[in-house]
């Protein structure tokens, strides 16, 4: 028996938010035999964001019943069924969340159709639910409404259970509510976490760093790692005690920070990543003595003016630098000193440099040293402070040791945000 559901909510910090709607269709495997619907009080405020995107506001919550007059029907119609919702994770947390505050302990078995939808409709262009379902051509009405998305997953869940004919899928994506959602030791790892950049270390009971990553969100990384499916992601679960996290506001410094300390610690649950860069940018003189450029996989022996992840990237790149020249082609020397201009702005090579860029606070700034086009490390300093002298600047510092990757980093870092970020040290 399956309970097929979807909740919208008001938005907000994490674990903070309240339910608006929510709408469970139970279902035997070939029929619905009983349903809930309805509008729920959240006794706080829907973000403007919701509002524009679900229709419901707050006026017309206001007679709604509120959670703990639902929560029977809801414990009721879900008892001894299986949850199935599109993003079954979200949908789980915030009805656990609900009946935490109750002093209820709410636990269910759940398929996730997004987990399962991967599996059994791997060549779909795309796997959120209104993409999914037209693709199908699966009628949808109300989107965004909780009953309208609950009758869509329900027809797409049919739909899987129908093409699943050895019911093996279904038996791999089915899991406790254990692996769904946290438990209460990992609940109170999370909650201590920012909503923060930085990078985050997961430790064992030994305080050994078993697990690092940067993230922009902390927080929801965190969370993310401790209800990922599979059995590497259970053990690293299992295993951690304690997370603590370095604060970096910028996101160029949270990379270069983990990728120094992968190196350093190469804590056992970090998989192995692969080449960091795969192209280049090269240059070279046709018959007129023009300057021309080509971004091509790695040439072995040859150094790339600029790295690039993907060819993509490299063309892109080529056709910034393309709108920007605007040196007349026939004059050669004018025209190459434009080219050389321009890839100046993306390179540190021989240059000694910091960038700027967000601190961890208001009123902070990072910086990040260059020197004679090697990275040296980064630093904090405030908002309103000028740095000028290396003397000064090598005092403020967390030393590091840069090679290509770092460059690599840094680069992409300039081309994505821009190169006003870079301000010359006087040596």
């Amino acid at each position: 028996m399956y309970t097929v559901l979807d909740i919208e909510t008001t938005g907000g910090k994490y674990n903070e938010e309240g339910i608006t709607e929510i709408a469970i269709h139970k279902f035997d495997g070939h029929e619905v035999v009983d349903k809930f619907i309805s509008l729920v009080n959240p006794e706080k405020e829907i973000q403007p964001f919701v509002v524009k995107l679900t229709g419901i506001n707050n006026n017309m919550l206001h007679s709604a019943p509120k959670f703990h007059e639902v929560a029977k029907r809801i414990v009721e119609i879900t008892e001894g069924t299986v949850l199935v919702a599109h993003n079954a994770q979200f949908d789980y947390r915030i009805l656990r969340t609900e009946f935490r505050r109750l002093g209820y302990d709410f636990e269910r078995q759940t398929i996730c159709t997004v987990d399962l939808s991967k599996k059994l409709l791997p060549d779909a262009e795309s796997h959120s639910l209104g993409k999914l379902v037209r693709s199908l051509g699966i009628a949808v009405s109300d989107r965004h409404r909780a009953n309208g998305d609950a009758l869509a997953t329900l027809k797409l869940f049919k739909l899987l259970l129908a093409k699943d004919s050895e019911k093996a899928i279904i038996k791999t994506v089915l899991r406790e509510a254990s692996t769904g959602e946290l438990s209460d030791r990992l609940l109170d790892i999370v909650e201590t976490l920012p909503i923060a950049t930085g990078v985050f270390y997961m430790h064992n009971k030994d305080s050994e760093i078993i697990y690092l990553s940067k993230s922009s969100n902390i927080k929801k990384r965190v969370n993310q790692q401790f209800i990922k499916p599979g059995s590497r992601a259970r053990k690293l679960q299992k295993e951690t005690r304690k997370v603590t996290f370095e604060k970096t506001g910028s996101d160029l410094i949270a990379q270069l920070k983990e990728y120094e300390e992968l190196k350093r610690i190469r804590p056992r649950y970090n998989q192995a990543k692969g080449k960091l860069f795969n192209y280049g940018l090269y240059s070279e003189k046709d018959s007129k003595g023009l300057i021309k450029l080509k971004v091509v996989p790695l040439i072995k022996g040859e150094k790339a003016i600029i790295t690039f992840n993907g060819a993509e990237s490299g063309a892109s790149f080529l056709q910034k630098i393309s709108n920007e020249i605007c040196a007349d082609k026939s004059d050669i020397v004018t025209y190459n000193a434009e080219i050389e201009k321009l890839l100046l702005k993306y390179r540190i090579v021989k240059r000694t440099l910091i960038i700027k860029d967000k601190g961890r606070e208001i009123g902070e700034q990072s910086v990040i040293y260059i020197k004679n086009g090697i990275y040296k490390g980064y630093g904090y300093c405030e908002l309103n402070h000028q740095i000028n002298n290396i003397h000064i600047l090598e005092s403020i510092i967390t030393p590091a040791k840069g090679d290509a990757n770092t460059n690599h980093f840094i680069t992409t870092h300039l081309r994505k945000k821009g190169s006003h970020l870079i301000e010359e040290i006087n040596p």
